[in-house]
């Protein structure tokens, strides 16, 4: 990943568990909890592709686990959004922009049912039950439902940042000044023609009888080639 996509990618993270941490998770709904941090990853993913789509979350949801109210075992929720930003960057729009609300509508439901299944099931694993005891129905219902409220305003502007980030005119500026240094270096050094000239010049001021022989060698070498 370049590094405007790592900047940009850890400063939306981080935002993200703070207001998840902070607000959301103190407005006590019925239910499930509203993931804005499943909701960045699942932006951020549509715009970078599966690679950077799980990488991101695998990064996020390892923040997750190591947060203070976090009460589950390291690495849960990490292995979690690393699953959902692979699958989520599977169905990567082209350019990164998209057509239609409905394609990442559809994206945010099955991200957030199958989050909630994905991290319950490893809990089962794990001996955690406690998604028995507050039902799993109502569950995955209120994630769908949170996260489809409150997914139009934060995947576009999400989305619009990354794709701003990869077309930075700096970026590109930069690039464009890197190549033309590199091509005038190239022309100031010289090729093996160029040098194999000089030779010849520098041969045929012994005779001009030599020199014209070795101009006729040259051309009838490079016929050959």
């Amino acid at each position: 990943m370049r590094v405007n996509r790592i900047l940009l990618s850890s400063a939306l993270v981080v935002v993200a568990l703070v207001l998840q941490v902070s607000v959301l998770s103190r407005l006590h709904l019925p239910g499930a909890v509203p993931d804005l941090l499943l909701l960045t990853v699942l932006g951020l993913a549509l715009v970078y592709g599966h690679v950077g789509g799980a990488l991101i979350g695998f990064g996020a949801g390892l923040l997750a686990d190591l947060a203070p109210p976090a009460d589950h075992a390291a690495g849960r929720y990490a292995l979690v959004l690393c699953v959902i930003g692979y699958l989520a960057g599977l169905v990567k729009p082209e350019n990164g922009r998209l057509k239609s609300a409905t394609g990442p509508m559809a994206v945010v439901v099955a991200a957030a049912i199958g989050s909630t299944l994905l991290y319950a099931g490893v809990g089962a694993l794990v001996g955690d039950t406690a998604a028995r005891h507050v039902g799993l129905p109502s569950l995955l219902f209120t994630a769908a439902l949170y996260d489809l409220l409150l997914a139009p305003f934060v995947v576009p502007g999400i989305m619009a940042l990354a794709r701003h980030a990869d077309n930075d005119p700096l970026a590109e500026t930069g690039s464009a000044a890197k190549s033309t240094d590199i091509s005038s270096g190239w022309l100031a050094s010289g090729t093996g023609l160029r040098i194999g000239g000089q030779r010849g010049a520098l041969g045929g001021l012994k005779t001009k009888a030599r020199t014209r022989t070795a101009r006729a060698g040259r051309i009838k070498g490079v016929k050959r080639l």
